[in-house]
């Protein structure tokens, strides 16, 4: 099955409606600067630059952008404003893809790597466990038996909101009392996923970054008493952002990879925001795969982040 077929109607118009106020801010001062031009110049870039910075992409992946433009123009002789929205379309494509393969299944799991763990990191606020809560949504949907664990014991509001998420999907949650030891959670979790024959299991964490080496230290805990019940647990370590905060989520980012070993992103509220670049950006600086898009409050608004879709629907393409 192609790459397009996967990608249903539906899901391109989510993505359309959700980038909708980046497009709108990033995109509109992208075509005035583009408007009228026969060449790439000096004003013309710096220009550029600037659209690309104050959308939240970032200083460092902007220069990068920039200095590709340069190079592509030089190579290519850009003619008008057709080739130009093409070439900055290739351009972000091929830095997203350097970072990532592509995704071409939706919500499915190796058949060697079952129970498949996934821990999620993140601070309080950016849709973590709502994030937990739609992927588990999505896990189930494709035909896979689904086990949660509340291990941000730190907030009885958290185990709560995992707890009604549950019900709400129709998965387990494996919980301890507020103030119970994470790991412990975690490690009834996977046990009980493993003796239940689960294809997933998705732990929550808390989300506190003003201790570093105690987040550190605790994440590295429920890593190694899984692994005694899953050997290489966990499978990914997904990070989520908000993608509202603009610059605050490149910071979080760092915290949270300085901590442990992210391996995966989801970025979320970008429906929400004019900020949709910070996408381009925590890609590029982090060198970790977006694999997680949140595009509205909706059960079903979490999408499995493709470049090549995201690129053309911040550029307006139509294309089925």
């Amino acid at each position: 099955m192609g790459f397009f077929k996967l990608f249903s109607k539906e899901k391109k118009e989510t993505l359309d409606k959700g980038l909708e106020k980046t497009k709108e801010g990033f995109f509109s001062k992208l075509t005035r600067a583009v408007a009228g031009k026969s060449k790439i110049d000096d004003d013309f870039l710096d220009n550029l630059e600037e659209i690309f910075i104050t959308s939240d992409v970032g200083v460092e992946t902007t220069l990068k952008i920039i200095d590709r433009i340069q190079k592509r123009a030089a190579r290519d002789k850009y003619v008008n404003t057709a080739e130009l929205n093409e070439l900055l379309k290739e351009e972000i494509t091929e830095l997203l893809t350097e970072n990532d393969n592509e995704q071409t299944d939706d919500f499915t799991v190796p058949d060697d790597k079952k129970p498949y763990v996934i821990m999620v990191v993140g601070v309080n606020g950016v849709g973590k466990t709502t994030t937990i809560g739609k992927l588990a949504y999505q896990f189930k949907k494709a035909g896979n038996k689904v086990v949660l664990g509340a291990a941000d014991t730190f907030r009885a509001a958290a185990i709560e909101q995992l707890q009604i998420w549950g019900e709400r999907v129709g998965v387990p949650v494996i919980k301890q009392q507020m103030g119970s030891d994470p790991a412990s959670v975690a490690f009834d979790t996977v046990s009980s996923a493993k003796a239940t024959g689960a294809d997933v299991v998705i732990i929550d964490t808390a989300g506190r970054l003003h201790n570093k080496v105690g987040l550190m230290k605790e994440l590295s805990k429920i890593k190694n008493v899984m692994q005694k019940v899953v050997p290489g647990a966990p499978n990914e370590i997904l990070l989520v952002l908000d993608g509202s905060t603009g610059q605050n989520a490149f910071e979080q980012a760092k915290q949270f990879v300085a901590a442990t070993e992210v391996n995966e992103l989801a970025i979320t509220k970008l429906d929400g925001t004019a900020k949709g670049g910070v996408v381009i950006g925590i890609s590029d600086q982090f060198k970790i795969p977006v694999k997680y898009i949140g595009l509205g409050e909706g059960i079903e608004d979490l999408q499995i982040f493709r470049k090549r879709e995201f690129v053309d629907s911040l550029f307006g393409d139509k294309k089925e």
